[in-house]
């Protein structure tokens, strides 16, 4: 009786102890929330690898500039023509402006108006070690007293990245109370209880802020790189991820209510039942994600080990703090529902009580959506999975129309940008890649004749050279035979010279990338050593390095889970046929996700990362809710045999997968609050292919196909030859 007694009193402080523990990880996480921001970069050159011809440029420009800098454009516009008032007050701010902005190094331009006379640009130069979020709106609000009917604005790249910064600002605010609003009234329709739905949240909230801290820590230490972009995705994986588990703990934690008086042998029974799924589901997101450790962009491998170390918080909360709070809290979680033991049984530390073996839905009369489906399945399997499949198929040919070779900076932002706005102006007034030329770092000698190739090529503007002896800071070429630029010499540093390259079209342009691309190869054919880098050459540097990364990291990825897989369910068939299954779900996604973008939404492309990400989120999470299901069909085949085993299995898991698919789905939607492309098209694809691969090819397609090739699934294990 002691001895009762006293675990009466150890299991609940068990439970208090961890409820504790969690709760003061949260209270040191949240604040961090707002502090990951202190070692976050949007810089996109600093995401290449250090061989990309653009990053050995952005390495080298302060040999020639003196100080690192990001070019803000100043762009003022007055309908008509500008007037002699429009002119002093430019000519008054180039003077002034470096006093009232103190991230401006060196000089400004003067004005330069246009040939049309309706407009002037000014290029100022930005200290690049200040946040352009910072330096831009004082920037701005130093502009802000032009005449009236003068229309000014800041663009370039310092603008833009400005406006790209302020849509993120969102991110750890609006963002999260959208995904958790979203995911409590999702749990409290699956629940029906006020006190479930907050159990699971404050979970997930704790795996988050357990995330947060140790990111935080590790990005300050250098150990990898951080954006705006893996921190929305780092919050919506977590949130999504643990309350996915949660959900599968707490079916779990029901049904062994349901067969003990004991809630202690209930915590127990369903932790030994859901430790093994849960921890193969997330090790396989891992090891998925894992895999863009093999890219060569650093936002890409950034997010393998953030993304690792939430989803490892993410398993630990749902495997330690549910079932914490389940303990404390007992029956009453689910009140106002009963969830009463199924018989009476003798002690109040009576465990499971014996039950028989139960029968597939076919053979009894269940009643509800999941037996009736199940029944559908059990009498025509190769009708079902046929017609899924033919349907799949046809969404898929969608991807035909994907084009994902990449989109110009200005439209990455989906909401207002005055920087949009000024380039627009820019390129209508001006050569469009006025304010962000081509930069390239040439030998001294090879000056005359790279000048000469660069004057010829297609869609170049102007060509000029770098001088510290010039006022303007550069010398146009051909060199003038008078006037300021006669004398001047060009700026030599390990005897190269550094040559800028106006474009005619805008600089984060498809033709402006075309053109690089071209000068690129002249250039490289005259010397192998000339390197170009500057805003349009980092970008096409950018979308290279992203398509080799998908088509390098797509197999491996396929690989690597298929081998999981055939780990976990001791078989080859199986695995085969769920990464098919869910490879098709992944294209037909991906092509109805296409049709959507170009009819629907009109965007204008597509980021080449934007499959990859789909891919790594659809697959790993995709094999996620199979691993939900074949865990407990293999369970239930040993009892009962493959084919009752697979309907058993989808009337028992039917209800929770969906719940956690819908959960899922909703919070990825959230990130569609963020007004970035990029993140609008990855909630588009992930929460669609969700929804479809656990409202289709899990309920039908999975289950038909398994159920038609019965045993032989299992091979080469015993039971593929139907033994148990």
């Amino acid at each position: 009786m002691a001895s009762t007694s006293s675990r009466r009193w150890v299991r609940p402080l068990v439970g208090l102890v961890l409820t504790l523990v969690w709760i003061a990880v949260a209270g040191i996480g949240g604040p961090y929330f707002g502090r990951i921001s202190e070692v976050s970069t949007n810089d996109q050159s600093s995401y290449l690898p250090s061989s990309a011809e653009s990053t050995v440029v952005q390495s080298r420009l302060t040999d020639f500039y003196g100080n690192t800098t990001i070019p803000a454009v100043v762009v003022a516009h007055r309908d008509g023509a500008l007037t002699v008032d429009d002119l002093a007050w430019l000519a008054a701010r180039q003077a002034d402006l470096p006093k009232r902005v103190p991230s401006i190094v060196g000089g400004v331009s003067p004005a330069i108006p246009s040939q049309d006379g309706q407009a002037a640009q000014m290029f100022v130069p930005l200290a690049a070690n200040v946040e352009a979020r910072v330096s831009v709106p004082e920037l701005r609000a130093a502009l802000a007293d032009a005449p009236a009917g003068l229309a000014v604005y800041v663009t370039g790249a310092a603008g833009l990245s400005s406006d790209l910064g302020g849509a993120f600002a969102g991110v750890d605010t609006l963002l999260l109370i959208v995904a958790v609003a979203a995911v409590f009234i999702i749990l409290v329709v699956v629940y029906r209880s006020p006190l479930l739905p907050i159990m699971v949240l404050l979970a997930s909230m704790a795996a988050l802020c357990a995330a947060v801290v140790a990111n935080f820590y590790l990005a300050k230490a250098g150990v990898f790189k951080i954006n705006n972009q893996v921190q929305g995705i780092l919050f919506i994986l977590v949130i999504g991820a643990a309350t996915d588990y949660s959900l599968l703990y707490v079916s779990r934690f029901r049904e062994a209510l349901r067969d003990s008086r004991s809630v202690w042998s209930a915590v127990k029974t369903a932790w030994r039942s859901a430790v093994a799924p849960i921890i193969a589901s997330g090790g396989t997101v891992i090891a998925g994600l894992l895999c863009l450790l093999f890219s060569d962009l650093a936002s890409n491998k950034a997010l393998a080990p953030v993304a690792t170390v939430g989803l490892v918080f993410a398993v630990l909360a749902a495997l330690s703090f549910l079932p914490a709070m389940l303990l404390l809290a007992g029956r009453a979680a689910f009140w106002p529902r009963h969830i009463r033991p199924a018989a009476a049984t003798a002690g109040a530390e009576s465990g499971p009580a014996a039950a028989p073996t139960p029968a597939a839905p076919a053979e009894t009369g269940e009643k509800g959506l999941w037996p009736r489906i199940a029944r559908t399945i059990g009498r025509r399997d190769r009708r079902v999975w046929v017609i899924v499949g033919v349907l799949l198929v046809l969404g898929g040919l969608g991807i035909i129309g994907l084009h994902a070779s990449g989109v110009p900076a200005s439209d990455l932002l989906l909401g207002p940008s005055s920087a949009r706005d000024g380039q627009n102006v820019l390129a209508d007034h001006f050569p469009g890649g006025s304010g962000q030329p081509v930069q390239v770092i040439l030998p001294e000698k090879e000056l005359d004749g790279a000048a000469a190739i660069a004057l010829k090529a297609p869609g170049v503007s102007s060509v000029s050279v770098v001088s510290a002896d010039s006022p303007s800071g550069f010398i146009p070429l051909p060199v003038p035979s008078q006037g300021p630029f006669a004398s001047a010499k060009p700026t030599v540093s390990k005897g190269d010279v550094l040559m800028q390259v106006t474009l005619e079209a805008k600089a984060d342009s498809r033709e402006a990338e075309l053109a690089v691309k071209g000068l690129r190869a002249d250039l490289h054919a005259l010397d192998p050593g000339i390197v170009l880098g500057g805003t349009t050459a980092t970008t096409l540097d950018t979308n290279t390095t992203s398509t080799r990364d998908r088509n390098l990291i797509i197999p491996l990825v396929l690989v690597v889970i298929t081998i999981i897989l055939m780990l976990l369910l001791r078989s080859i068939v199986a695995p085969l046929l769920l990464m098919v299954t869910t490879v098709l779900s992944f294209g037909t996604a991906l092509g109805i996700s296409s049709l959507i973008f170009n009819h629907v939404l009109h965007f204008p492309g597509s980021d080449p990362s934007v499959p990859l990400y789909g891919f790594v989120f659809l697959v790993a999470l995709g094999i996620d809710y199979n691993i939900f299901l074949m865990t407990r069909v293999r369970e239930e085949a040993l009892l009962q045999g493959t084919k009752a085993g697979v309907l058993r299995g989808l009337v028992v898991t039917g209800g929770v997968i969906t719940s956690a698919g819908v959960v899922l789905a909703a919070t990825f939607a959230a990130l569609a609050v963020i007004p970035v492309l990029f993140l609008a098209q990855l909630a588009v694809i992930v929460a669609f292919g969700v929804l479809l691969d656990t409202l289709v090819v899990r309920a039908l397609f999975v289950p038909a196909l398994v159920h038609d090739v019965g045993d032989r699934v299992w091979w080469p294990s015993r039971l593929g030859r139907g033994l148990k």
